[in-house]
């Protein structure tokens, strides 16, 4: 008998032997890296995807086959990790009293080269035997125990993959040899019941892999392989053959897919990967196909849309409006679609300009071109005085909402006395100051206005030489129109005066206040206004003028001397009042809403707008407008031109 001292180092020592394999056990079972456990890939059954139909194996050959398979091969954990596992949970060691004699520990020698080898059941020398006979002779021969532990768990865990592998044959010999091993009833009665539910799906495993082979892959519905793969995971949710096989229906339901997408047939293909996304949800087969359908149809819209610019540049709008719809129907996420469909908006409303682009027509038959012209944007406003406004008058009246749906160009400011000129020049015509002799002109001594005969275009407001920076004065509406009609000769484009409404809509600008620039005296110098600090030559000032405000001038200033206001045109608000084309009507009752002029046959009274030079606050608003006979030539009075677009 060994001594008490020995004993207890036995004690000690199989202690600590037993912690290091229990922390052993546990280590390998929650960080398998730590011990390089890596998962063993099994290859996936051998059933080939269906055939690509003829003159759709192009596009099933434009994905290598690294970047679209069947989804990923079966991977299962090796059978040593799983059974660490398994050991850990059976892990019932007896308290060894007494070392194993020597006959005991050469049956567990044999039984651990046995185990060593996988040679675990089966015969005399499996190490099923072996340490069941060591267990029986030393019962409490803790090295016995666990090798059967050992054993057990690995009998358990090939069985367990010999079953997700649909091996009948094999896991039933591995389970008959788990039976004969103590401890074992529940492991056996849980894997006799998968085993029994492998021999039902194994036929229906082969029967799916049949119909795959036939092309059934999900089709004809309720026959199909799909069907019989959900069906066995009915009866077997984890049954790994039929999640491979149901990825390998994928595959072939994708292939129908890039079939499609050879045919440009977008429709099919959208529908196809609809039905795809139906069978495995998330799959990357399933993520890779349709990023590539989307990189194609993006190539295919983008091809349209390049006929479709091409076709814009060419004037054809109908053809060009048509190629773009088709690209938005083969892909509506296309980046250049809102781009283009601006383009053609442009096209439709701006006649291909910007809003907001300045640009001068040619002349076609001689050299010159027109004014700058200022592109509008379309858009709606609120026209005639609010019943805020406290210089209202009852002409100005109803407000009402006005649609600006076409665009237009206007000339940044009012026409220039060298651009009158040179229509004089070239066209030979005879303005009315000239025919008719005289205008309404300035008088410093006075103070007011009056008729001077010998005052005409060429002349200032005060009937003095002027300046080619100036507006031109002096001119009548007929002058004003002749000037337009000539310039749509010279350029071939179509210029007149602008409509009432037209004129309003770009003095406001976007702007709902009194004045285009606020409500009250302006901040800095926008307009040429009459301003409490403005002197007269001979030092006069404004009886009615803006507190506190000044801008240097008297008269006329140059041209564009000031502040724009928010569409880019100049002294739309002061400099000088300008002809429209509208007649004169006393208020707003059934005007028109639509931006265009507001004309009678025969009418001898036209509306002027915008305030000028001499105008008091009140005639300085944006709703302010004024009735003039047609012939009438003013020091304030000018104009500027539209541009049809």
């Amino acid at each position: 008998m060994p001594s008490n001292s020995t004993l207890q180092r036995q004690r000690t020592l199989g202690g600590v032997v037993g912690i290091i394999v229990l922390a052993f056990g546990l280590g390998y079972h929650f960080f398998p890296g730590l011990f390089h456990a890596e998962p063993v890939e099994v290859a996936r059954p051998n059933v080939p995807a269906p055939p690509v139909a003829p003159g759709h194996a192009a596009a099933a050959d434009e994905l290598a086959d690294d970047q679209l398979n069947a989804g990923p091969p079966i991977t299962l954990a090796p059978t040593a990790v799983i059974a660490a596992r398994l050991n850990h949970e059976h892990a019932k060691l007896p308290r060894q009293l007494t070392p194993d004699t020597p006959q005991v520990r050469a049956l567990l020698e044999r039984a651990d080269k046995a185990l060593a080898a996988d040679h675990l059941a089966g015969d005399q020398d499996s190490a099923a035997t072996l340490f069941l006979q060591a267990a029986k002779d030393k019962p409490d021969s803790r090295r016995a125990a666990q090798g059967l532990i050992d054993v057990r768990s690995r009998l358990v865990a090939q069985a367990e993959r010999d079953i997700a592998l649909g091996n009948a044959e094999d896991a039933g010999d591995l389970l008959a040899a788990l039976q004969q091993l103590p401890d074992s009833m529940d492991d056996a009665a849980r894997l006799t019941a998968a085993l029994k539910t492998l021999t039902e799906v194994r036929p229906l495993l082969a029967k799916a892999a049949g119909l795959l082979q036939q092309g059934k892959a999900d089709q004809p519905a309720g026959r199909s392989a799909l069907d019989i793969y959900r069906q066995v995971q009915q009866l077997d949710p984890q049954n790994a053959v039929a999640e491979q096989g149901i990825l390998d229906v994928q595959h072939a339901v994708l292939d129908r897919a890039l079939a499609a997408l050879a045919q440009n047939d977008f429709a099919s293909a959208d529908k196809v990967l609809a039905e795809a996304q139906l069978i495995r949800p998330g799959s990357q087969q399933l993520y890779d196909v349709r990023q590539r359908v989307g990189d194609m149809r993006a190539t295919r819209a983008g091809g349209l849309l390049d006929q479709a610019r091409s076709a814009l540049d060419a004037g054809n709008l109908a053809v060009a409006r048509q190629l773009a719809g088709q690209a938005r129907a083969t892909w509506p996420q296309l980046d250049d679609l809102a781009a283009f469909d601006q383009q053609l908006l442009n096209a439709q409303v701006y006649d291909s300009h910007k809003p907001g682009q300045v640009f001068s027509d040619r002349y076609v038959d001689v050299a010159g071109q027109s004014p700058a012209m200022v592109v509008v944007p379309t858009g709606s406003f609120l026209m005639g005085a609010s019943g805020a406004d406290n210089g209202r008058n009852a002409d100005e009246q109803p407000q009402h909402k006005v649609d600006m749906a076409q665009g237009f160009a206007m000339s940044r400011s009012a026409i220039t006395v060298g651009q009158f000129r040179e229509f004089v020049r070239l066209s030979g015509y005879v303005p009315d100051s000239v025919k008719h002799g005289g205008a309404s002109v300035y008088d410093e001594r006075s103070g007011t206005m009056h008729d001077d005969g010998n005052a005409s275009w060429q002349d200032d407001y005060a009937g003095r030489k002027a300046a080619d920076s100036l507006p031109v004065v002096n001119v009548s509406w007929g002058d004003a129109k002749a000037y337009a009609d000539w310039l749509g000769k010279r350029t071939g484009k179509t210029y007149r005066l602008p409509s009432e409404a037209e004129f309003a809509y770009a003095l406001r600008a976007g702007t709902t206040t009194r004045y285009w620039w606020g409500d009250g005296t302006p901040r800095g110098k926008p307009e040429n206004l009459t301003g409490s600090r403005d002197r007269s030559p001979s030092g006069r000032r404004w009886n009615n003028a803006f507190r506190d405000y000044g801008d240097g001038y008297w008269g006329p200033a140059p041209v564009m001397s000031f502040a724009p206001n928010p569409f880019g045109l100049y002294d739309m608000g002061g400099n000088v009042t300008e002809w429209t084309a509208d007649c004169w009507h006393d208020n707003y009752i059934r005007a028109p809403v639509d931006g265009s002029a507001w004309l009678n046959p025969g009418c001898s009274m036209r509306v002027l707008r915008g305030g000028s030079w001499g105008s008091s606050p009140d005639q300085a608003r944006s709703a302010w407008r004024q009735g003039a006979d047609a012939g009438l030539r003013s020091g304030r009075v000018g104009f500027r031109v539209v541009r049809e677009l």
